[in-house]
């Protein structure tokens, strides 16, 4: 399940561009066959470990809550590869684009399955580069390279708490670094490695005060943006809270303060998503807001109801991104009042955006209906000041919910302009033989951000329409045999939930959607608040203190790079190469003088020896009595 995505998607990336006419159906087969192979091991639930460190093996396993995010994870994927094969320009690079997806789905799926820290942290560094790549794929855009930069680095900054926790962890006597025996460590290192684990996941799940990261996320191509906030990166901090729920209420503190920071996150970025003017910053601050729900259930111990909102989110969010995307290709513009009229234009689109919508909202009988009800009874369990806080962060999700919903089936108030219809631009907007002022509005944002084609293909309308039918179908958590079957997978007792809850949720949703059209179509759109479009203000003051510093570091690396360190290996290269010209010169010159002489003398002594070699034998007599006579002094001169 693992390897495949793994392996499939480093060949993508090693073979570039001759493997982009196959990358799409590579990866979508690739992606089919890591599902299959996840429902199987959500079956057979097996335990794999490797080792590694001494006493610090790399653990994998599946229990009930990996086997529910493994399925969710592949099955998400799956669609949104299936969606990118029709959605990516032909011009760009589709080999390193599905390399980078399924290395990305393959860190997933290596996260939900750690059983130690060791492991965690391998999957963990892997999706963090991974999602940098997929933010600034289109990096020739320096816009968008920046944008990844500044996702990647305040992630990475969160990402120290995780390094926190797993030494914390050690200095604790937990060697092995299992997840399972982090409550049982003593004090005070329990708590560190709460503290640690707490900052890497809601860095993570862009919580406050990590929000901002997200905004700039949006950057990246729509399939990127739809996996990053459904089943992916965003879900990855909050699966980890759920996962660590004992850690979290073993300390003490650190339940509350996640459940605080969960809900106070849901009501900051609704507002903000309230007040956005573009689609794709709208669902991304609507994200932030629906995993803060999640983040709460951690801290409140709503194990389940966080799970189920979690994969119901996944759904919902994953079709919304795409259908955003699908206008993002056929429009050019992510702008909503370049979006105006926009479900009427594409039906397909509309419908399966309208029940993403409604979903979003918690409107019956769609997926967030009963997982926000299963959310809100863990927090009146909690704290009744946490749930009245949630309530309010649920309101607001039928606000921007509702809002995105009417903008993109409504034109606005038409104010006539006498001049033709060219039939061609009108793309459905309006059928009329006049042009309104609205309609003019609406067609001067249209390929601000890209050419628009004008079309949506079958590529892109496939998995739209399968999650919108998944969106409808997983509204049957509201039966208790669902439910309560869902809550035995995870190993875990379903929450009490009235039968009157749901039925004034959704109530109050639909309400509150209805309530939110008619103000829009009466009055026209809300007004902006600064503040809030901008998300709070939140990435100039981390740039301050993150991104700016790191930067001015780097500058400084830099240039004591070139003007220190490269400058010291010049001058050593400089150094050697005078002392091997003055050896050159001088010494070896020397050294080839004596070689010389000493060639010279052997040759005149050779020469010298072969003078009595005569041929003579006469000779060679006397030479022999002169030997032995000069050999005979010798001898009576020794004694």
């Amino acid at each position: 399940m693992i390897a495949l995505p793994a392996i499939a998607g480093t060949a993508l990336l090693v073979c570039g561009r001759r493997a982009d006419r196959v990358a799409p159906s590579t990866s979508v087969t690739v992606a089919v066959a890591a599902t299959a192979l996840a429902i199987l091991n959500a079956l057979d639930r097996p335990e794999v470990s490797a080792p590694f460190l001494t006493g610090i093996p790399l653990s994998l396993g599946v229990d009930g809550l990996s086997a529910v995010m493994i399925v969710t994870v592949t099955a998400i994927v799956t669609a949104v590869l299936i969606f990118a094969a029709g959605d990516l320009r032909p011009d760009e690079p589709e080999a390193r684009f599905h390399g980078l997806m399924l290395m990305f789905s393959a860190a997933m799926l290596v996260t939900v399955t750690a059983q130690n820290l060791l492991t965690l942290l391998f999957a963990w560094e892997l999706m963090g580069a991974a999602s940098y790549a997929l933010i600034g794929f289109r990096w020739r855009d320096e816009q968008r390279a920046a944008s990844g930069t500044v996702a990647f680095l305040t992630t990475r900054t969160a990402d120290l708490g995780m390094y926190l926790a797993a030494g914390a962890a050690v200095a604790g006597g937990s060697l092995a670094l299992t997840l399972d025996t982090l409550p049982t460590l003593a004090e005070p290192w329990r708590d560190v490695v709460a503290a640690g684990i707490l900052v890497a996941a809601l860095g993570k799940s862009a919580q406050l005060p990590f929000s901002f990261w997200l905004s700039r996320a949006m950057a990246g191509p729509s399939p990127v943006s739809a996996l990053l906030h459904s089943a992916t990166m965003v879900a990855a901090g909050a699966y980890l809270l759920l996962r660590l729920e004992p850690l979290l209420h073993s300390t003490g503190w650190a339940g509350p303060a996640t459940a605080w920071i969960g809900v106070l996150t849901a009501l900051a970025l609704g507002a903000v998503a309230v007040c956005q003017s573009d689609l794709k910053q709208l669902l991304a601050a609507s994200t932030c807001a629906q995993v803060g729900l999640m983040v709460m259930a951690a801290g409140a111990g709503g194990v389940v109801a966080g799970t189920g909102h979690l994969v119901a989110h996944a759904i919902t969010k994953s079709l919304l991104f795409l259908c955003a995307g699908a206008w993002l290709t056929a429009l050019g513009t992510r702008n909503l009042t370049g979006l105006r009229g926009s479900a009427r234009a594409y039906p397909v689109v509309g419908v399966t955006f309208t029940i993403g919508a409604l979903s979003l909202a918690g409107v019956p009988p769609l997926a967030l209906w009963p997982t926000k009800d299963a959310i809100l009874s863990a927090a009146r369990e909690s704290s009744t000041a946490l749930y009245l806080a949630a309530w309010a962060a649920a309101a607001l999700g039928t606000v921007y919910a509702g809002r995105a919903l009417t903008l993109v089936w409504t034109v606005g108030r038409r104010t006539t302009v006498a001049r033709p219809v060219d039939p061609a631009l009108s793309d459905g907007i309006t059928a009329r033989g006049e042009v309104t002022a609205a309609t003019n509005e609406i067609r001067n944002h249209w390929d601000e951000e890209e050419v628009g084609t004008r079309r949506v293909n079958t590529a892109q309308a496939l998995p739209l329409s399968v999650l919108a039918l998944c969106a409808v179908a997983a509204g049957a958590a509201v039966l208790p045999v669902v439910h309560n079957g869902f809550a035995r997978v995870l190993g875990d007792s379903a929450p009490t939930i009235g039968w009157w809850e749901p039925v004034i949720s959704g109530l109050v949703a639909v309400l509150a959607v209805a309530t939110v059209a008619t103000l829009i179509r009466r009055r026209g759109e809300l007004s902006a608040v600064p503040f809030l479009t901008s998300w709070l203000g939140l990435e100039s003051a981390v740039d301050r203190l993150v991104v700016a510093p790191v930067f001015t570091l780097a500058r400084g690396l830099a240039r004591f790079d070139d003007q220190v360190l490269d400058r010291g290996v010049r001058a050593a290269a400089r150094g050697a190469l005078a002392a091997a010209d003055g050896l050159d010169r001088d010494a070896e010159h020397s050294i080839d003088r004596a070689v010389r002489g000493i060639g010279r003398a052997a040759g005149g002594v050779g020469r010298l020896a072969r003078r009595p070699e005569t041929g003579l034998v006469h000779q060679y007599f006397a030479q022999a009595v002169v030997g032995i006579v000069v050999l005979a002094v010798v001898l009576l001169v020794l004694r």
